[in-house]
């Protein structure tokens, strides 16, 4: 069996930057074990499936793995999903926008904008709260703690440095369970830096991440008293990010750029 195959960096305006995905668009749905197979043998942080949807409500249904697990939610992958659909002859699209059935994460859509394309996700909500255990294993007391039920966790900074500097335990932030570890602080060079550690979920740290942007988004709009800043997340790729908060949805801009088109061969 022929797949055709992408390879992208996602939040980079040139290639070896940003947030690597693989999408590859099916004709059908594959078993969940060969999808799985599909994402171990990709390495990267997220490999995104596509299939044309049938429902009506959207132009393709989309799903991601990561190495370890199917996830409910991932930004970057979306966003090189995007980029790869609108830049193909279909009769879904008008080279402009893009919209997307998922799982569970509800309608999820990419269009081209200034900045290269940009992503609207739901904004994650978050709430004052503490985990002494995840916070002794971060290596760093942060000044503040907001969690949201969707084991997404914000952990609040006083600066960049002190961002940069953290070196957590990351099998003891993995036995916790498959939660995102957000660490943010106010930026030097952007509005707002941030590192994310996902080792539960197979991702140890992440390149840069729209699924955590989501939730940084009401979380800094609040606090820097404005809808929109920009963002940098401090990977060793490193990335930015245009964040901007419109309702209930996060929009996140940002280029993307093909490393790799081709073939992906799997045994029939």
């Amino acid at each position: 069996m022929r797949l055709p195959y992408w390879h992208v960096d996602a939040f980079a305006a040139r290639p070896f930057a940003g947030n690597q995905a693989a999408v590859m668009p099916l004709e059908e749905w594959l078993p969940d074990e060969t999808l799985q197979a599909i994402a171990e043998e990709n390495m990267f942080a997220e490999t995104a499936f596509v299939v044309r949807d049938e429902s009506g409500e959207a132009d393709w249904e989309l799903r991601w793995f990561t190495p370890a697990m199917e996830i409910r939610l991932c930004g970057h992958a979306t966003l090189a999903s995007g980029h790869v659909l609108l830049g193909q002859a279909n009769d879904l699209t008008d080279g402009e926008r893009v919209t997307f059935r998922t799982r569970r994460a509800g309608l999820l859509e990419v269009r081209r904008s200034d900045a290269g394309y940009e992503l609207a996700l739901p904004a994650i909500a978050t709430e004052r709260s503490d985990w002494p255990e995840a916070t002794r294993l971060l290596g760093a007391q942060p000044q503040e703690v907001w969690r949201s039920p969707d084991r997404y966790g914000i952990y609040l900074f006083d600066s960049e440095e002190a961002v940069r500097a953290l070196d957590p335990d990351l099998r003891g932030l993995g036995a916790l369970g498959d939660d995102q570890f957000i660490c943010t602080a106010p930026g030097d060079a952007t509005d707002v830096v941030s590192r994310v550690f996902v080792p539960g979920g197979g991702v140890d740290e992440d390149s840069v991440t729209g699924s955590a942007h989501a939730a940084l988004t009401p979380f800094w709009a609040a606090r820097l008293g404005r809808g929109s800043f920009t963002a940098h997340q401090a990977s060793r790729r490193g990335g930015d990010l245009a964040c901007r908060l419109d309702g209930d949805r996060a929009w996140l801009g940002g280029p993307c750029v093909t490393v790799v088109e081709g073939t992906f061969y799997v045994a029939g």
